[in-house]
Order: structure tokens, then sequence, then C-alpha cells
């Protein structure tokens, strides 16, 4: 049966129906006119190092193919939760990005107390590349691989002594896992930065070091010794090194991810045209020379692929944490 709807009610369906879609329509223009100004790209860690030098090497192409200038912006400190709170107060129009290291969203959570937490409060975006974990020595030291190392460590435990770039730093959980993997006692020494770490490493007041690869050169004039590399792959840059766990202690496998994350609200589409233009970037042969020089190759992920790699690094770390007892003291 036919039931009449009265003038007013009327109006008032068509009125709501053209908002609606006016604020669909204008989504939708917001998503196919994006970029509409400079983006910024924040970075929680100081120029200079790793992220801040791929997210500049990646900046130059994102400029020349979505059209805006692409500005980076440093916020260092507290391991990149400053930077990553910077995000998640950002409106969330597609012109606001972090670049940082995965850790900031799978180790941060578990060593500080913090009302952030990226996997609730940021969106993944995508990988922009990876680092792996080289255990160096110092150059007298007598082990010739892993395996003379860990007896070295086992013989008098404690003895021994290793570097990091600092507490809760990825260079500090890779070799907490090799001691994890070892069932060794080995004392940590952090320093302000993996330079430093490396520093007294070469000079032989540490015994070793998980590298992210700054020890490159020294390796290479054998400066310092390559004992294994703290991954679940041999390196591109030296494929005749094996990984630990080739070397018998499976375990202690830890690469060092980077990503892209956006803040929450931000539109899908936004989302999947910036990980196209990321995907097409890190193709690019002249990016891939540059992230050599960093030791750094640029692996692509779609954001499904990347979330998972976050998921499964979160269980990792956040049990080897715990395990361990790490603190930022």
């Amino acid at each position: 049966m036919f039931i009449p709807i009265p003038t007013a009610a009327r109006r008032g369906l068509a009125l709501a129906a053209l908002a609606i879609f006016g604020v669909a329509g204008s989504a939708q223009a917001q998503t196919t006119n994006w970029p509409t100004k400079p983006i910024r790209v924040v970075v929680g860690f100081a120029p200079g190092g790793s992220t801040d030098v791929m997210a500049r090497i990646l900046s130059q192409t994102l400029s020349e193919s979505l059209g805006q200038p692409v500005i980076i912006d440093n916020k260092p400190g507290a391991s990149g939760n400053i930077a990553a709170s910077e995000v998640v107060r950002a409106a969330p129009d597609g012109h606001t990005f972090l670049i940082a290291p995965t850790s900031v969203e799978t180790a941060n959570p578990s060593l500080f107390k913090s009302n952030i937490l990226p996997s609730r409060d940021l969106t993944p975006v995508a990988s922009v590349g990876r680092t792996q974990m080289y255990l160096v020595a110092k150059p007298q030291m007598a082990a010739k691989d892993v395996r003379d190392l860990v007896a070295l460590a086992k013989a008098k435990p404690g003895s021994l002594s290793y570097a990091s770039a600092g507490s809760g730093t990825p260079p500090h959980l890779a070799c907490e896992l090799f001691k994890q993997a070892t069932a060794t006692s080995i004392t940590h020494i952090p320093y302000r930065g993996a330079a430093p770490a490396l520093q007294d490493v070469l000079s032989g007041q540490a015994d070793f070091v998980c590298d992210p690869g700054i020890a490159f050169p020294h390796v290479r004039t054998g400066k310092v010794k390559l004992l294994g590399i703290v991954s679940t792959k041999r390196s591109p840059f030296f494929p005749d090194i094996p990984t630990v766990s080739e070397q018998g202690f499976p375990g202690a496998n830890l690469d060092i991810w980077f990503g892209m994350w956006a803040p929450n609200g931000i539109s899908p589409e936004i989302v999947a045209r910036m990980n196209r233009e990321l995907s097409k970037a890190l193709a690019q042969p002249a990016v891939k020379s540059r992230y050599a020089d960093l030791g750094a190759e640029p692996i692509a992920m779609d954001t499904a692929e990347f979330r998972r790699l976050l998921v499964n690094e979160i269980a990792q770390l956040s049990a080897l944490i715990k395990e361990q007892n790490i603190s930022v003291d």
C-alpha cells in the first residue's frame, strides 16, 4: 500500500541525501586531487642516520612523481616516539607521514610507558627497505667465526662485552637475540649511537657489536672481523659469510626494517597511491645504488604484507624484551 510522505519530510530527506553525496563527492575529490600541498615526512632521528638518509633519497623521487615537494622534518628523541606522536596528532589528509624503523611500532611499546601505541594509533602504508645486522668483532679477537666466539663466551661467562647503539635499539635487541640463541652471558655496553659503539670495537674497548652496516669499510680493509650475519639469510654484500643460524645457533635473526605510516583516518585510496609510488621509487636503479651505499636493500611490500611483518616482529620482540628483562635505563 502506498503511504504518502509529507512535503516537509520529503524536503528533509532530499537535503540529507544531498549532504551525504556532497560529503562523498568532497572526499572523492580530495583523494583524486591529492596531494594538494607539500607533503611532510617526519623522521624520528637526527640528520645523517640511516632512517634520515633513506627518507631523503625517497623524498626526491616522490616529489617528482607526486608533483609536490616532499619535505623531511627531523624530530629526534625517545627512539622515534616523539616523531610518532607528532604524526598521530596530524590531520589525516595525506600530507603528513612518518618514516621510521619498524621497531618504533614493534619494540617501543614494550620498552616505553607511553599513551601512543603505533599499532593502534597509526596506519601502516608500506615498507621502504631493510638493513641486516652484522656480528662484527674487534681486530684482535681470537675467534674466527661465531662458534669460536660462543666457545670463548662460555669458557668465561661475563668476560666478553658487546657494544650497542643504545638500550632498546635494534642493534641492542639483535645482540640480545644472539645471547638468547647461544645461551651465553655477555656484558652489554650501551652507547649514544651506532658510530661510537663501532668506534670502541675498532679500538678494542668492546669485543663485538651487532652492526647495522656502517662497519662495511672497516670489514673490507680488515680493521674488524665479520663473524656472521644476524639474519635469516646471507647478506648480498658479503655472500660468503654464513648467518649465525647456519653456524649452529638458530633464532638469532633480526633485520632492521624501515617503513612509512600515516595518521589514522587517512583515505585508503591515498594509502594505496602512496604504496604504489613508493614501490616505483624503490625499483629505480639510482635509488638501489644509493641504498647500497648505506648497506641497505630497497624492498617494497604491499600494505597487507607490511602489516604481517609488523605483527610477526611484535610477537618476536615483545617476547625477547620480557624474557631478557630489557629496559631503557
